[in-house]
């Protein structure tokens, strides 16, 4: 695990600020003492974690896009950041089919004009490019993926997120050789956590659907997915931060997900669901399987994270089943009107002290 001493008094940038990974990377920042700058679109949501936890109040928060390369110089330049961690993407799969141009031009450009913004800021210690573990060539077969495997995504979203991390390490062998800047990639597997309000994504179908009533629809329920909850991808960027910071030998590309106990079915998932939720309710909520002819989605993704394991010590803290647990807390103070950043700052806590 990260120091979250470390990180006290660390002028920390952070792009994807306002959405639902850098709602929870800014709380857990703030509670470690750091000196926090955002930099992002307006929620992408509503309603949203970022603002129902006043987020903004709390951290500078900067609105702006990250294809706006001018914008972002001067918020660099006024900022003068040690440590860049950089989230903000167009990170659904369906929306990257219906607008495509977008979704390369913000996950792409995005990280080109990120990047030359770290070259041009001396203050910059640590870069962490934040991607996905839909990176690479899935070839559906029943082994992780590793650091090494091809990066080839399917859909636009996919794809975008590979050019992103070629672009990465492009900027790196070019630029960053002689540099006192460590570079690195974090390829996160599926994040589920309180708080998630995205369009189709199977979580906050789930809490919907509760809040309504509702059967939960569920279009692929045999799709097999690295399921984690959002504290511990966000530990792994800190860590890997914190680590490359002080010693550039531990930068290099990162996968970050569960123990292959955890690569669960999405139907497995939901069943899960429904479980922790009609025990702690006393309801009856339930799920149906309804395919919905939508765009190609992949059926296969496992993770090899003994990199992130062997060579910085790193190992998940919450199991699926535990992960669940969190969630249906988090969801039942939302749903009932509660203190939802009490109960966020409540988890981080617990997640930490394990």
């Amino acid at each position: 695990m990260f120091d979250l001493s470390f990180y006290s008094g660390k002028r920390v940038l952070i792009t994807g600020h306002t959405g639902f990974k850098g709602s929870w990377m800014c709380q857990l920042l703030l509670m470690a003492g750091a000196s926090v700058t955002g930099y992002a679109l307006e929620p992408p949501t509503s309603p949203s974690l970022f603002d129902m936890c006043h987020l903004g109040e709390q951290i500078n928060s900067v609105i702006g896009d990250v294809r706006d390369l001018k914008h972002m110089k001067a918020v660099f330049a006024d900022a003068q950041p040690e440590i860049v961690i950089h989230m903000a993407a167009q990170p659904i799969v369906r929306e990257s089919y219906r607008d495509p141009v977008y979704t390369y031009e913000t996950n792409v450009m995005g990280t080109v004009n990120i990047l030359e913004c770290v070259r041009c800021t001396t203050s910059v210690k640590s870069f962490l490019n934040v991607t996905t573990d839909k990176v690479y060539l899935n070839r559906e077969w029943e082994w992780g993926y590793r650091e090494d495997e091809e990066l080839n995504g399917y859909d636009p979203y996919s794809n975008s997120k590979s050019c992103s991390e070629l672009v990465t390490s492009s900027y790196k062998n070019s630029f960053f050789q002689d540099s006192e800047t460590a570079i690195s990639t974090a390829r996160a597997g599926n994040v589920i956590g309180g708080g998630d309000f995205a369009a189709d994504r199977i979580i906050p179908d789930c809490i919907r659907a509760a809040e309504k009533g509702e059967d939960i629809i569920v279009r692929n329920p045999f799709s097999t997915r690295p399921y984690e909850h959002v504290l511990e991808p966000i530990a792994a960027y800190l860590l890997i931060t914190q680590a490359q910071y002080g010693n550039k030998a531990c930068a290099g590309s990162y996968n970050v997900g569960p123990d292959e106990i955890d690569c669960w079915t999405t139907g497995n998932l939901v069943d899960l669901f429904c479980r922790k939720w009609n025990n702690a309710t006393g309801e009856s909520l339930k799920w149906i399987d309804r395919y919905d002819g939508g765009p190609h989605e992949a059926n296969f993704l496992k993770l090899d994270c003994s990199k992130l394991k062997s060579k910085l010590g790193w190992s998940p803290r919450w199991n699926v089943e535990t992960a669940m647990e969190k969630i249906v807390e988090w969801s039942r103070v939302y749903l009932e009107n509660g203190d939802v950043s009490a109960c966020m700052r409540k988890q981080i806590a617990e997640f930490l002290s394990i």
